[in-house]
């Protein structure tokens, strides 16, 4: 009997031998930088729902780790920021697929007078075995893979991701999401699941998956629509809704009080001082917006004080704040 697992390999060896633009779909614009040129092919290659390419996470020559390395467009991102020998390691489980990028990076390199191949060390491997050492990797990344996964194979990719993270180090994921239940029919349908459609989790639990794991601070930098599954062309009988969310998870150490789990919530304190301190390392200044995780929302919004306000969700966090 076959696997969901071999299932999604014939899915995405076929998307490497025949380029299929509508397999993924995202509405990020692609990266445009000083000298940085993506080739077409790349392009309709681009089997994501978001980016995992973020300057802020890439200072100091980073090295770097991509699961599921598509048509290569995010390898050769991150190339951009690391243009040493082996600087990224790709890997992927489907020969079709590393053989594709190869063949994209001599592309890359005819329209990028600053780029080599050899900036990126290609791999066979899977995601819940990763040819990597451990605490190796400053920056790992994925899109569009792990919400494939079914729950017991999604813990052992993310443990993985763990293992290899260096202390401090960041795991940064586009997936899609989807906060309505779905029917057995759907969450059982091998192709769909490949399609990164059945497979998407409520933010919740995909949250938890990641702190279970260890991961200290999460960070939810985006939240946007993706897909409808409608009852015209898939088996259920509402319509539901799927966002694809990009999320970073940092490799520090799990607070005593639990992780920080930062989803866009700020803190503004507005009385009749210049700023309200907590005396638990939270200094809010008068009429200034401070991102908090929620885990300070919540013992910040216990005190019941009629001087500050707490945000709601924004499920848009860019840095800064609390803890």
């Amino acid at each position: 009997m076959r696997t969901y697992l071999e299932t999604t390999h014939d899915v995405y060896k076929e998307a490497a031998l025949t380029p299929d633009v509508g397999l993924c779909c995202t509405t990020n614009p692609i990266w445009e930088l000083p000298g940085l040129k993506i080739p077409k092919i790349m392009q309709e290659m681009n089997y994501g729902c978001g980016s995992t390419v973020h300057a802020r996470d890439l200072t100091n020559n980073p090295k770097m780790l991509y699961v599921g390395v598509g048509g290569g467009m995010e390898l050769l991102q991150f190339s951009y920021f690391n243009r040493q020998k082996g600087g990224v390691v790709g890997i992927d489980v489907v020969d079709e697929m590393l053989e594709a990028s190869r063949k994209n990076f001599i592309e890359a390199e005819a329209q990028n007078d600053w780029f080599k191949s050899e900036f990126v060390d290609l791999k066979k491997g899977d995601a819940m075995n990763l040819p990597v050492e451990d605490n190796s990797i400053d920056v790992a990344a994925q899109n569009c893979l792990f919400n494939i996964f079914k729950a017991d194979d999604l813990k052992k990719a993310i443990e993985e991701m763990y293992r290899v993270l260096k202390p401090h180090g960041r795991l940064v994921m586009s997936d899609p999401t989807c906060e309505q239940p779905m029917n057995d029919t759907l969450r059982n349908d091998e192709r769909l699941r490949a399609l990164c459609l059945s497979g998407s989790l409520p933010i919740a639990d995909y949250v938890k998956a990641l702190t279970d794991a260890g991961f200290g601070t999460i960070e939810i930098r985006a939240r946007k629509p993706y897909r409808i599954l409608d009852p015209k062309n898939y088996p259920t009988d509402e319509l539901i809704y799927i966002e694809s969310i990009e999320v970073a998870a940092i490799k520090d150490p799990m607070p005593e009080d639990g992780p920080c789990i930062f989803t866009g919530k700020a803190a503004i304190y507005y009385g009749s001082e210049d700023y309200f301190d907590d005396k638990k390392g939270h200094v809010l200044l008068k009429n200034q917006p401070l991102a908090i995780c929620d885990k300070t929302a919540g013992a910040i919004a216990a005190l019941n004080r009629d001087d500050i306000y707490i945000s709601e969700s924004t499920y848009h966090y860019d840095g800064g704040g609390c803890c």
